[in-house]
């Protein structure tokens, strides 16, 4: 499953609050509200059109997602590893492109017109993967034989087409649900309420595509046609893509902002500026707005940081030059992207664990007894009983364990809860595949319900991380970084891919020598997935450990609200 969408959410979520409290308080002079570019009243059909496109895109893009991996090894005959290395290569392509897309949009381009261009590209990208798998499924025969897939045009179309996709969804992804906020009147408090409700059926239209997807199309990907399949995300996106430019006049549309970073320079440049200058004993005297609201209090680290904020004339307290010079809060927030570059690099690792549910734990079920009950479960549909379980986990948590603490663990305390669970999730992986190679060896195939227990478990781990991650970097970042930095936990997810994907091909490169066949081979019979996964398990308490000792001296951010 793709998760950008989920994740930004709740991030935007969080945001309502935080402008309502703003827009409460009289002392401050900050506005957070957009220019429109055109001033006419919010239309509720703009927002349904916008929760209809979010079910046909969630359908479509975890179509193909949900059994990609299963697609490479059974039509496109790659082996184990690649399969997994191109997976992991493309899902953070996925995670990447929002960062770009974010940019653009605030930018230059704007919401509607970042969705727009996105929708062209996500379109193309489905239809060359749907193509390509039709006209393998309907190749000519060479020498009496079936053509050989994994050669020659199929699978350059194929990846042309599965990448288009990865840019397209990460167009969509960085604005649609910021696009559907602006639909909204935050001035008026029923239509803040509205607001609210809309976060939920969004959050539901991601589950509704999710589920969907991972029961429906899977199944007919692999027992019909994988043409018939991909095609169904093809006519998903067709339809959003129709419905969303005939929406047009119905939208609100807000003008770029222009970019976040430009505080962030002019603190790094305006320090070296002033590398030789010495810091005054007393930090009052760094230049600091006297009559803007909210500040940042200042901290002692980073002191080096503190020369953008010293005076260039320090006798002449009302002199225009104090425009070229830094204030205490610009300092403090790039400040606050120091403090949270440990506790962000945390997450790659942590991501490149993660996502295993969409690579090696696929693979390792297709090597199992896939009946239940006497029906065949694809092993990807288990994703969807992820997503039912990460629901599970919300209620439990949030009804009866929460309730009965004396105090709610802290987004850093969950955080690392959620760290130590993907190293019991890796753990529990790695015993089930050792059970499974020993019922090989004596002739018998396992219950693919031996994996439920690790897809618990990493839902309770992903309730725990992934929500407590995006709640944590939204509060911590400066005002005018909160996009950016949402976009960089994405970023962490991206990297973490690619990170696997790292990880894959080494093992595979170290572990295949001398004619052994490795750790991960084409048949996961002859090899030690089992190692693969207690690696990462290693590797994740080390994360764990590191990620323990940052968290423990991080020094939140103080507000001040007012004098």
């Amino acid at each position: 499953m793709i998760y950008t969408s989920k994740q930004m959410v709740l991030t935007i979520s969080d945001n309502i609050d935080d402008r309502a409290r703003i827009q409460q308080d009289e002392m401050t002079t900050v506005t957070y509200e957009e220019p429109l570019l055109d001033d006419k009243q919010t239309d509720p059909r703009a927002r349904a059109i916008i929760l209809g496109f979010e079910c046909l895109d969630s359908t479509a893009l975890n179509g193909m997602a949900n059994n990609l991996v299963v697609y490479l090894q059974t039509v496109l005959h790659g082996s184990n590893a690649s399969n997994a290395a191109n997976v992991m290569t493309w899902y953070g392509a996925i995670y990447f492109v929002p960062i770009v897309g974010a940019v653009l949009a605030d930018t230059y381009l704007g919401r509607y017109k970042t969705v727009l261009f996105s929708l062209v590209l996500y379109l193309t990208g489905t239809i060359l993967v749907t193509l390509s798998a039709f006209l393998i499924e309907h190749q000519v025969t060479c020498d009496s034989k079936l053509c050989d897939t994994s050669n020659g045009f199929n699978p350059i179309l194929f990846f042309l087409g599965l990448y288009l996709v990865a840019f397209g969804v990460g167009g969509v992804q960085s604005s649609l649900l910021s696009f559907g906020a602006d639909q909204f009147d935050d001035r008026n408090p029923k239509e803040r309420e509205k607001k609210q409700q809309f976060f939920s059926w969004y959050y539901l239209c991601v589950d509704f595509g999710v589920i969907s997807s991972g029961t429906i199309i899977v199944w007919i990907q692999e027992y019909i046609s994988w043409a018939l399949g991909f095609g169904i995300s093809t006519l998903c996106i067709a339809i959003a893509f129709g419905g969303f430019v005939l929406g047009t006049p119905t939208y609100n549309r807000k003008v770029p902002r222009g970019s976040p970073l430009r505080s962030l320079f002019q603190v790094l440049v305006c320090s070296l500026k002033n590398v030789r200058m010495e810091l005054p004993m007393d930090t009052s005297l760094l230049h600091e707005n006297d009559y803007k609201f909210p500040k940042l209090e200042h901290t002692d680290e980073y002191r080096f940081l503190d020369k953008a904020a010293i005076p260039l004339d320090s006798e002449a307290e009302n002199s225009n030059k104090y425009s070229e010079v830094c204030t205490v809060t610009q300092v403090e927030e790039v400040k606050i992207l120091f403090r949270l570059l440990p506790i962000w690099a945390s997450g790659i690792v942590y991501s490149a664990a993660y996502f295993q549910m969409w690579t090696t734990f696929i693979q390792q079920g297709t090597t199992m007894d896939t009946k239940i009950m006497s029906i065949s479960i694809p092993p990807a549909s288990l994703c969807s009983f992820e997503v039912l379980c990460v629901m599970a986990w919300v209620l439990v948590y949030n009804k009866l364990v929460v309730p009965k603490m004396i105090s709610e663990p802290t987004k850093l305390q969950r955080i690392g809860i959620g760290y130590f669970l993907i190293i019991l999730t890796m753990a529990v992986a790695a015993f089930v595949e050792k059970k499974r190679l020993e019922s090989v060896r004596n002739g018998e195939v396992i219950s693919i319900t031996w994996q439920l227990p690790q897809y618990f478990l990493i839902a309770a781990s992903e309730m725990l991380t992934c929500i407590a991650q995006l709640e944590f970097f939204y509060e911590e970042a400066p005002d005018s970084m909160k996009s950016m930095c949402t976009s960089f936990n994405l970023l962490a997810m991206s990297l973490g891919n690619y990170l696997s994907s790292l990880i894959v091909t080494l093992v595979t490169v170290l572990t295949g020598t001398d004619g052994s066949s490795g750790w991960i081979p084409d048949d996961l019979n002859r090899g030690h997935l089992d190692y693969f996964f207690w690696s990462l398990s290693c590797l994740s308490v080390v994360n764990f450990v590191v990620y323990v000792a940052f968290a423990k001296r991080y020094k939140l951010k103080r507000i001040i609200l007012e004098m």
